[in-house]
């Protein structure tokens, strides 16, 4: 039964050109995450990520503590993050997010934005949540026996898969969002009833 080790990308570059670049801080706690999982026993993984620089990064850090080359790495881009600013931008508009937000504002828009998506059920969050869930279960299927996995994700897909694999409510997978700190490590079980 694979375990399958959901890691929290790095800190970004918030409130630079790029956002989707690691920064110094994020490629250190990468790495501790990468450590701290070889600490745990994490048995000759497979590693992978979503299709975005800090998750790819993110995980070809964590695979270097396993002595695993970053070409190995499997790439799925079900597990790439929503794109927060455009959805914090959708209420408050572009200038506003642009110019004047700190991380904390910033923050408590998305929680309010993120719950709009998430009651709205429309078919953008079902096919974001399913999408992100339905990517884990085939990864798991493709886990060798005695072996486990890793991804290399964002804090709005494991807290969809965590959401979903509970059945919170949306204030709980928003919950989990914000829980979601920066190389933070969620583990799920893959076994013969499911996830």
């Amino acid at each position: 039964m694979p375990v399958i080790h959901l890691v929290r990308h790095g800190q970004a570059s918030f409130g630079t050109d790029d956002y989707d670049v690691l920064a110094g801080t994020g490629r250190l706690q990468a790495g501790l995450a990468g450590r701290e999982l070889v600490r745990r026993g994490v048995r000759t993984p497979v590693i992978a990520s979503g299709s975005l620089s800090r998750q790819r990064d993110t995980a070809a850090i964590v695979a270097a503590e396993f002595g695993q080359p970053a070409v190995d790495l499997f790439i799925d881009g079900r597990w790439d993050e929503f794109d927060a600013h455009a959805m914090v931008a959708e209420g408050l508009g572009q200038q506003a997010v642009e110019n004047t937000m700190s991380s904390a504002e910033f923050q408590v828009h998305l929680n309010g934005a993120f719950i709009a998506w998430i009651e709205g059920q429309g078919a953008s969050w079902t096919a974001f949540s399913v999408g992100a869930v339905t990517a884990v279960r085939e990864f798991a299927e493709t886990i060798p026996k005695g072996s486990d996995g890793i991804v290399a994700t964002s804090a709005g897909v494991t807290a969809a898969i965590v959401g979903l694999l509970l059945g919170t409510s949306a204030a709980g997978i928003v919950a989990v969002n914000k829980a979601s700190v920066n190389a933070s490590i969620t583990t799920v079980l893959s076994g013969s009833t499911g996830l």
